[in-house]
């Protein structure tokens, strides 16, 4: 349970990541103003482009059924693109997405490698929801979760157990 209040808490709090340079005001104020299709069509192109935080959004809006029809699938194609720019808070939303299942396998070891990535890299919470995930699985899982997460971390991002 305190995990779901952890997650729906860090999720809100997540919701207007602005981005980088690149990204426009105008997408930012449309998200928060509840005018979805001009944030979507602000940050699609940004996405496609490769901006790390506008996949982050894409995921986000996705997750949420902001603007587009909710698709946990296409959240988790979004998410991963960002996660390996390093966008640590999409690690912690995949994370999530494979504690819970949705849009991909329900695989706890993945989600702990998640946590731990984003627990490494700052994100407030994660380390709890890592621990919390810890509890739940043995030794060994824990271990390969490390093992994973140290072969992502160290490969940029690009093998990261799938």
């Amino acid at each position: 349970m305190s995990r779901i209040i952890l997650a729906l808490a860090t999720a809100l709090s997540l919701a207007f990541t602005p981005l980088a340079a690149q990204e426009s005001q105008e997408a930012l104020d449309a998200y928060e103003a509840g005018d979805y299709a001009t944030a979507l069509k602000e940050w699609r192109p940004l996405a496609d482009q490769g901006n790390a935080n506008a996949l982050f959004n894409l995921g986000m809006m996705y997750e949420n059924g902001k603007g587009v029809p909710q698709n946990y699938v296409q959240a988790v194609k979004w998410y991963r693109l960002a996660a390996e720019q390093g966008i640590d808070k999409a690690q912690f939303n995949l994370g999530y997405m494979y504690e819970n299942g949705n849009g991909v396998p329900k695989v706890p070891v993945m989600a702990h490698m998640w946590y731990n990535l984003a627990a490494a890299n700052g994100v407030d919470g994660a380390d709890d929801a890592r621990d919390e995930m810890a509890e739940s699985i043995s030794i060994a899982s824990i271990k390969e979760a490390q093992a994973m997460a140290d072969e992502c971390m160290n490969s940029g991002y690009k093998n990261c157990g799938y």
